[in-house]
């Protein structure tokens, strides 16, 4: 089973074209999504319906269950809250019902998945390794995928040797051996490691691989688009230095 993982699209619709057109150059076999479709970018509707269509499995993220009111924004920024109010009014019945039903955490094939990490679903931002020995605990399969932090990188552990963060750059390739891993493809429609392009992971389940992958995008058409739907100027400005 040759996967490709995608993470944040963040209503995107430049960013998410561009990575499903290199999901398709590279032959994957399915899209698993892990959560926040919309919140932040200017075409939430296109991004639910793109993903409706070609995600075999596709969690809810904070940003996707706040715009449909089903998730406090007490905790959001102000430009997270202008950007979850105007998502939320925008919204078609149709994807407002499809995102009410989506949930943080799945299992398939073997893998875990959760929006924020294993051990909070949700909110958590997996980034240290501190957290990552936690989350460790709370899964019994060898791989979890995460998003939420718009960061791409890996947790492993080896027995009894103490986990080890690393950061992952364009073609950054591991092996799972006999490690346990939390893996983050990183955010297809906001990076927030200092490099703008979108950024997705193809995943081997059968060779027991997994690959990081950037795409260049329309950037300045993205942020056009922000901008336009009258959307904090902000959040244009972050797409382009990737933070």
């Amino acid at each position: 089973m040759h996967v490709a993982v995608i993470s944040d699209i963040h209503g995107n619709r430049h960013a998410l074209d561009a990575v499903l057109a290199d999901v398709d150059d590279r032959g994957c076999d399915e899209i698993w999504c892990l959560g926040d479709i919309v919140g932040y970018g200017a075409d939430p509707n296109g991004c639910c319906a793109t993903i409706r269509r070609f995600a075999a499995v596709c969690l809810g993220g904070n940003h996707d269950l706040a715009a449909v009111g089903a998730l406090s924004t007490a905790e959001f920024s102000a430009d997270a809250l202008a950007a979850t109010t105007w998502t939320g009014a925008a919204l078609t019945p149709e994807n407002r019902a499809w995102l009410t039903n989506l949930r943080p955490e799945a299992r398939t094939h073997d893998v875990r998945l959760a929006h924020g990490s294993p051990l909070h679903p949700v909110w958590e931002y997996l980034l240290t390794v501190r957290q990552a020995t936690a989350s460790l605990k709370a899964f019994d399969e060898q791989v979890a995928v995460v998003g939420h932090s718009h960061v791409a990188l890996s947790f492993a552990r080896d027995g009894r040797s103490p986990v080890v963060r690393t950061d992952r750059a364009h073609g950054d390739e591991v092996r799972f051996g006999a490690q346990r891993w939390i893996l983050n493809p990183g955010s297809v429609g906001q990076p927030r490691d200092g490099d703008p392009r979108a950024a997705w992971m193809e995943l081997d389940v059968a060779a027991g691989q997994a690959t990081w992958r950037r795409v260049t995008y329309d950037v300045a058409g993205a942020a056009a688009a922000i901008t336009s739907a009258g959307l904090p100027s902000s959040l244009a400005d972050r797409l382009r230095d990737g933070r």
